[in-house]
Parts: C-alpha cells; sequence; structure tokens
C-alpha cells in the first residue's frame, strides 16, 4: 500500500486511462475513414457532374452542328 490506498486502486486508474486513450484513437480512425468516405463520394459526385456538363455541351454543339 502506497500512502495508504490498496493496489487495485492503482490499476483501476490505469485501466481508466487505458480506456480513454484506446476511445481517443477510435474517435481519431473514425473521423479518418469519415474523411476519406466523403472525399470518396465528392469525387465520384464532381465526376457525374463534368460528364453531364459535357453531355450537355456535346449536345448543342451537334444541335448547332
Amino acid at each position: 500500500m502506497l500512502l495508504g490506498i490498496p493496489w487495485w486502486v492503482f490499476i483501476m486508474i490505469g485501466l481508466i486511462f487505458f480506456c480513454g486513450v484506446m476511445a481517443f484513437r477510435a474517435i481519431q480512425a473514425e473521423k479518418r475513414l469519415e474523411q476519406q468516405f466523403i472525399e470518396k463520394e465528392g469525387k465520384i459526385y464532381m465526376d457525374r457532374m463534368k460528364a453531364e456538363m459535357e453531355a450537355k455541351h456535346d449536345n448543342k454543339q451537334q444541335m448547332h452542328g
């Protein structure tokens, strides 16, 4: 016993700290995954918009052709 505190109290404090660190790491990993997903979906959307603009441009040229 250190300062009259049982040894298991120190273990519990250590486990609480460990759980906090692991939760923080999990949150950071989740944010990275979410950001990657958003970027991927944004690229798909932008590619689709670009293709639609090109199709409209081609249709205008064919009509005026």
